[in-house]
């Protein structure tokens, strides 16, 4: 447990490699992996074809399936739609055929005016984690942590929120200065935090959809110290209905809804707090396109709503779609700062490398 969610995944996978099979079914396997622990995963995998084993590989990352496969199978809604050779099929036709309609965007930022600073975090260190981490996050506007895994990006997210402490520097929400390792402050000054591990940190797993949409409200939501079961409803009701959540029943155990789904929980519960800075640490891992659309689309609009947004991705195209300006991490520290503009893969990745930045 004490492990990162990557080198939690690796343990995985070596645990499944180990028993030596020869049919290995990979679900989602690289989703908290980085660029070079990918290829060292599909090494193993064509290495294992190759002695005469079969891969079954799940994953919604499209450059990964056009690399290590040979047959795409896409189903939607729990049934088959096609199987065909990689080589007869392209990106947007099993985009097409994974959503049923035609997808115009996967990033449909819009414009926002920007406001004032709502999230302000000056000179923010703990030893041998991070250093001097500064920046600000105005109403309207999404700002991108980006960077390697292991650079430090969701250790940040995690102190600024008050889940760590932290050794130096300071946060503001609104201008209201944050004590050290206090979530109940955070959330009390309109913060709010998506976590990287919904199953782990961001669900009770067990418990209801509805449940779990009202965790965060349930002071608000009683009364004389008795939860009210009607005002919980329809509060669930109000935000799964905002995000569609796909579910058979507000009662079921969120554990039986998809990926993409539990994600909405996860989001429904913190926008019922109605926030004013939102943290989302790797939003879409996971989930298929057309969530990501939606996801997307709702970080889009509560921009527009005049929420600050900072978001921490690994997939460089969600970064690049959906940020206003990008703040990369490297060992610790933010190294450079690019606007929507300026910004594009080779130049977030040669600084989240490290190359060009002084000591």
């Amino acid at each position: 447990r004490g492990l990162s969610i990557a080198d939690q995944q690796l343990v995985e996978i070596a645990k499944a490699l180990s028993f030596d099979a020869r049919i290995l079914v990979m679900d989602e396997p690289t989703a908290a992996l980085s660029g070079v622990e990918v290829e060292r995963l599909f090494g193993v995998a064509r290495s294992l074809c190759e002695r005469g084993a079969a891969v079954l590989f799940i994953s919604h990352r499209f450059d990964e399936v056009f690399d290590l496969c040979q047959r795409i199978t896409v189903l939607r809604d729990g049934a088959w739609v096609s199987t065909d050779r990689t080589a007869d099929l392209t990106v947007d036709e099993v985009v097409r055929r994974m959503v049923g309609r035609e997808v115009s965007s996967l990033y449909p930022k819009q414009d926002a005016p920007l406001r004032d600073v709502l999230l302000e975090v000056r000179g923010l260190g703990r030893a041998g984690v991070f250093a001097d981490v500064s920046f600000t996050v105005r109403g309207g506007e999404i700002v991108a942590l980006a960077g390697l895994v292991g650079a430090g990006r969701s250790e940040v997210a995690r102190a600024i929120f008050g889940v760590d402490r932290y050794d130096a520097g300071e946060v503001r929400v609104a201008g209201e200065l944050l004590p050290a390792g206090s979530p109940r402050r955070a959330i009390a000054a309109g913060m709010a935090l998506v976590p990287e591990d919904r199953r782990q940190q961001g669900l009770v797993m067990e418990l209801s959809v509805e449940r779990n949409a009202t965790l965060a409200r349930r002071r608000a939501l009683s009364r004389l110290g008795l939860l009210l079961g009607g005002a919980e409803r329809s509060e669930a009701q109000r935000w799964t209905r905002r995000l569609q959540v796909k579910a058979s029943r507000l009662g079921a155990a969120v554990a039986t809804l998809s990926g993409g789904n539990q994600q909405k929980v996860v989001l429904a519960k913190w926008l019922a707090t109605e926030p004013r800075v939102l943290i989302i640490d790797e939003p879409t891992r996971g989930i298929d396109v057309g969530t990501k659309a939606e996801v997307h689309r709702l970080l889009s609009e509560l921009a527009n709503e005049g929420l600050a947004i900072l978001m921490i991705s690994s997939e460089l195209p969600e970064v690049l779609g959906m940020a206003d300006r990008i703040l990369v991490m490297h060992e610790g520290r933010v190294v450079r700062e690019l606007s929507r503009a300026e910004a594009d893969e080779t130049t977030v990745m040669f600084a989240a490398t490290g190359q060009g930045v002084t000591a």
